[in-house]
């Protein structure tokens, strides 16, 4: 099933990264690089990832690379690994454009090809744990982070995916599936995972995580989106985002 769920992801974004880079580029752009979740608020606000100068990072799931080349310029050592080889083009011509120092590689999150205790930092804006199995995902990571390291990463809230209505594309206010079997959803030819809190909880556990904080993400009045179905009005009520800080043990 994980084999083939890459596979997928990886033909979906190969197909949809130009139309993806180019619909939000103001989002992924200048002051916004560094900001998390699709309503961006900043990562000098949230302060999630702290000072990265003189650490090795990974962005996993990094598509256009616009956050690693941002860390790349706070000082940090950096590495962008993606599934799509259509987003790692863009993510090569940013660096280039930047002049930056980040490595690039391409590989599914549920087998990453580094050695044990490789970085200080993992972490992803959705990206590898939103599209990857994180029951599959989450052993490599711990495996790669350094004991100490910090795991931080956005994802899917289960309201947004229980209050999502695929018909027209947006959320509503009443709950359209269950809570309990959310997990893996097919969508537009894309794989993505929504675990509950209790099998987050659990997954971190059985994997030698310990959880920091929950930040369920909520965007000013005035914020402005490019992303489809993320109403200001209805996250400012409801949670569409969880954004999890753990760490290694």
């Amino acid at each position: 099933m994980t084999g083939s769920d890459a596979r997928m992801n990886r033909a979906a974004w190969d197909r949809d990264s130009d139309e993806y880079q180019r619909d939000h580029h103001a989002d992924l752009s200048g002051e916004r690089r560094a900001a998390w979740g699709v309503f961006r608020i900043s990562e000098d606000r949230l302060q999630i990832l702290g000072d990265v100068g003189g650490k090795d990072v990974l962005e996993l799931g990094c598509g256009g690379a616009q956050w690693a080349v941002e860390l790349a310029t706070r000082g940090a050592r950096v590495v962008g690994l993606d599934n799509s080889s259509r987003q790692l083009a863009h993510a090569r011509r940013l660096i280039q454009d930047e002049q930056v120092d980040v490595g690039l590689v391409q590989a599914a999150a549920e087998h990453v090809p580094f050695a044990e205790s490789t970085f200080d930092v993992v972490f992803c804006d959705y990206g590898a744990l939103t599209f990857a199995d994180p029951g599959r995902a989450l052993p490599e990571i711990a495996r790669i982070l350094r004991r100490g390291g910090l795991l931080a990463f956005t994802t899917l809230s289960p309201f947004f995916s229980m209050c999502f209505d695929d018909d027209v594309h947006e959320t509503r206010d009443r709950l359209l599936r269950p809570y309990f079997g959310l997990g893996r959803d097919v969508w537009e030819g894309a794989v993505d995972y929504t675990p509950t809190y209790a099998d987050w909880f659990r997954l971190f556990t059985s994997n030698d995580f310990e959880v920091l904080d929950l930040i369920e993400p909520r965007p000013d009045e005035d914020t402005v989106t490019s992303y489809q179905g993320r109403s200001v009005e209805w996250s400012r009520r409801w949670p569409a985002e969880l954004l999890w800080r753990v760490r290694r043990r």
